[in-house]
């Protein structure tokens, strides 16, 4: 795929979504322009063959990425969901402006990495963002049917050639929607009773062609693209699960992603940017909170207040809040895959609320199921008015080529429930990056802290090395991947050219080291459960240069020169 446009200036990208050469160029441009901090790699293609990226930002002067800590963010899996990449570059540029200028940037570049995809599905929101654009859920990939016909009935497109896609309606006498009685131009369910006498009903459809039309029904199978992408990671994929594919990591872009995580074991944290609702959803997705580890559930609810406080969402359990039949619940989800096989705690960031835009009340948590009141959906109609006059058209006449004489008008869904109008995005984004910056600095981080040397006698030493965990978790991160043994233990090991070992092991296991977190539960009472010791005697000669090296999958590596003198 080509990358040859100009990139756009530093801020344009904050106010429009971008189309992938765009995106591309501009992530070379901060690459170039930061060498010190950014690096940028090629993880995978997608289906139609276009290469996806991940973004490395760290102190390179500190250690490589892979020697530190590090905190996963990924965006825009689905394909729509555009304000997702918009957030993704937000963090790159909020890292990359802060270094050297914000403390709290230049900490966290110097002891952490961050590892960032702008986008995920790349083919999709390319329909999306066409100039006759085409809606789907995630890949352009047909499936279940590989064939790519359409099966009779209505095939969501812009059928006008506007640029947008936005809804249909035809007057129907048996019709499930009316115009809302203080304001026709916006369409409510009539009451279960029937509309009032005399006032028109219609029904609604999105947008589009009928493919095979009858003459009386109307179908609304799913796209011919069916897939969702995430629904194709390994915790709790299932065939009866909506759009989740031949098997798990079935699809290119989660077969690559799923790689290109697990190929970087320093990744204690992830959140992954979706829209919409305005929230931070966490697992689990398919079991209630009392099946998870209790400390976990602690720890991510610590995790939740400073989110809602940095970003304005409240956090939700994904089961206990949003799961509409507990037996049909939403898994191969991402971030149920980071904790419950890598045991990470991983986050959903649901961006864009248009009904606290428009109400200043949250939506509920059913809004997913049953969508806006009459109330709400009036105010943001009215809020559109003032705020975005495309995110509502006002209905006009239109003959389609199949259904005849229809109207086209209503909402432009991109811009109102899925997104926020352009002129928002870096208002709505606004705190998610220092949320991350907060997660990845609650992670591990392993420091060598106390070394002592001392001569035994006959060219004998003793080396006593201290090792401590002066992070916030545990360097497993997670109860679930302590029980579990998800997470490889620490490993202390010594060299140097002109050693003998005697009677100790070069390398050894240090196992798991708990972070300033379990302080909490100790009542006072800490020991020192973030503290390992290494020990080795050693034969050498007087002024002899060891080196001592701790290796930790999630906390990177750490070293230390020591001289053997008394």
């Amino acid at each position: 795929m080509s990358t040859s446009p100009v990139a756009p200036a530093a801020d344009d990208i904050f106010d429009r979504f971008l189309r992938y050469d765009e995106l591309v160029a501009w992530l070379h441009r901060v690459a170039d322009d930061h060498p010190e901090l950014v690096t940028l790699d090629c993880y995978g293609t997608s289906y139609e063959g276009r290469d996806l990226w991940l973004v490395t930002v760290t102190d390179a002067a500190t250690g490589g990425h892979h020697a530190k800590p590090a905190h996963w963010v990924d965006a825009s899996i689905h394909a729509t969901e555009l304000t997702a990449t918009v957030a993704a570059c937000a963090l790159i540029r909020r890292l990359v402006d802060g270094y050297g200028t914000d403390d709290g940037i230049t900490r966290a570049l110097q002891t952490r990495t961050f590892y960032v995809v702008p986008r995920v599905n790349p083919d999709g929101a390319e329909w999306a963002l066409a100039d006759r654009p085409r809606f789907r859920r995630s890949s352009t990939r047909p499936w279940p049917w590989r064939d790519g016909r359409d099966w009779p009935g209505l095939h969501v497109e812009d059928i006008d050639a506007d640029g947008r896609i936005l809804q249909m309606r035809i007057a129907d006498p048996h019709g499930a929607w009316m115009g809302h009685p203080d304001d026709e131009r916006v369409m409510v369910p009539v009451p279960a009773d029937g509309a009032p006498r005399g006032v028109a009903t219609y029904r609604l459809l999105d947008e589009g062609r009928v493919v095979d039309h009858d003459g009386f029904t109307i179908p609304t199978p799913p796209a011919t693209e069916g897939l969702d992408l995430n629904r194709n990671y390994p915790a709790g994929w299932g065939t009866s699960v909506t759009g989740s594919g031949d098997h798990p990591l079935s699809e290119p872009e989660i077969d690559a992603l799923v790689r290109a995580f697990v190929a970087r074991p320093n990744i204690c944290g992830a959140n992954a940017f979706h829209t919409s609702g305005g929230l931070l959803l966490r697992p689990s997705s398919t079991r209630p909170d009392a099946k998870l580890a209790p400390l976990d559930l602690w720890i991510w609810n610590r995790l939740a207040e400073r989110g809602t406080e940095l970003t304005g969402c409240p956090a939700h359990s994904v089961f206990e809040d949003f799961t509409w039949d507990p037996n049909e619940t939403m898994s191969g989800a991402a971030d149920d895959w980071a904790y419950e096989h890598l045991g990470v705690f991983a986050w959903t960031t649901e961006f864009w609320d248009i009904v606290d835009a428009a109400t200043g009340t949250k939506q509920a948590t059913d809004f997913w199921y049953l969508g806006p009141t009459r109330e709400q959906t009036l105010a943001v109609l009215h809020w559109c008015d003032e705020h975005h006059p495309d995110g509502h058209v006002d209905w006009y006449p239109f003959e389609h080529p199949t259904l005849g004489p229809v109207e086209l008008g209503g909402w432009n869904l991109l811009t109102t429930w899925s997104n926020p109008p352009p002129s928002m995005l870096r208002q709505e984004v606004e705190g998610h990056a220092d949320f991350a910056v907060h997660q990845a600095m609650c992670s591990p981080h392993l420091e060598i802290t106390y070394v002592a040397v001392d001569s035994l006698g006959e060219g004998l030493w003793s080396l006593d090395v201290g090792i401590c965990n002066t992070g916030w978790l545990a360097t497993d991160i997670s109860s679930h991947a302590r029980k579990e043994r998800l997470v490889a233990p620490l490993v202390a090991e010594l060299s140097g050219d002109t050693i003998e070992l005697v009677g100790s092991l070069a390398r050894q296991q240090l196992g798991q080291l708990d972070g300033r977190a379990a302080a909490r539960f100790s009542h006072g009472n800490d020991g020192t459960p973030n503290r390992a010791l290494a020990r080795w005697t050693v034969r050498a000669s007087p002024g002899a240069v060891v080196t001592v090296t701790a290796t930790h999958p999630r906390c990177g590596i750490v070293t230390r020169d020591v001289t053997l003198e008394t």
